[in-house]
């Protein structure tokens, strides 16, 4: 990436320490750490089954890890669950879309405000001032990200008649809406043909330079892999092989007879 970027790669903002993840007596994770420093965009990568997707789930809280520690900002996550790491600032999209697709583009980027809404039931039933004016503000930050996102001639469309690569936009819109300072992205570019990986690649460059958001992504496609990512993660059977800048990576034999040696799409 180039060097010359509006938010300066930072101090380490996540920390991952000597993570083990078992389920039942298969380990998924082993002994697992590294280092996420802000304002950087960090990739995950390695084969089927290295166990990718579960560290991201153990950093948002889906899943505890028997063993080691996380800790976001200096402070250790004691409490693992998924409201409440969203809650410090670290929110998630998924490898399989979770739109609601009836609901238009607008509303579900409406749904990731939830975090910031603390006007109660009656509240909001009755209209009261305090729900009003959280409501307005809500709306207008969710404007804000369709604007910024370039999609403001589908704000009304139901989710559900956009193409694929439309569909993964909006769900970046949602994550964007919980003002998050870190973002966990499960291969945000699956299923997509080459124009919509260029988009979708155009865009996470753009919230990580112009917002300042610190980006893990999970992502197989080595090119772009090695275009956008400051750094690298390679994880082989949920240990790791390799962590460094993408040359580095690249160029490190264990990664390639585990990994880079094999086709990919």
């Amino acid at each position: 990436m180039s060097e010359e970027r509006n938010f300066p790669i930072g101090n380490a903002i996540l920390e991952i320490k000597n993570i083990s993840l078992s389920f039942g007596g298969v380990k998924a994770i082993t002994n697992t750490s590294f280092t996420v420093l802000e304002h950087e965009i960090r990739a995950i990568i390695g084969p089927n089954g290295a166990g990718k997707s579960s560290l991201l789930n153990c950093i948002n809280g889906i899943y505890k890890p028997q063993e080691g520690s996380i800790s976001f900002k200096g402070k250790m996550l004691e409490k693992i669950n998924p409201n409440f790491i969203a809650q410090q600032g670290i929110s998630r999209t998924f490898q399989n879309l979770a739109l609601f697709k009836r609901m238009s583009v607008l509303d579900n980027i409406l749904v990731g405000r939830q975090l910031h809404m603390s006007a109660n039931f009656l509240q909001v039933a009755l209209q009261l001032p305090k729900a009003m004016e959280e409501e307005q503000s809500n709306l207008a930050k969710c404007e804000e990200i369709v604007e910024f996102l370039e999609i403001h001639h589908i704000r009304d469309t139901p989710v559900g008649k956009l193409p694929y690569g439309l569909q993964k936009k909006v769900e970046l819109g949602r994550a964007l809406a919980t003002d998050a300072e870190v973002l966990l992205l499960d291969e945000p570019m699956a299923g997509m043909n080459v124009e919509e990986k260029r988009e979708m690649c155009r865009f996470i460059l753009k919230v990580n330079d112009e917002l300042g958001t610190t980006m893990v992504l999970i992502e197989h496609d080595m090119g772009v892999v090695m275009d956008i990512s400051d750094n690298v993660v390679v994880l082989d059977y949920g240990k790791i092989i390799g962590d460094g800048p993408p040359d580095q990576v690249r160029s490190n034999q264990a990664v390639i007879d585990a990994y880079l040696g094999v086709a990919h799409d």
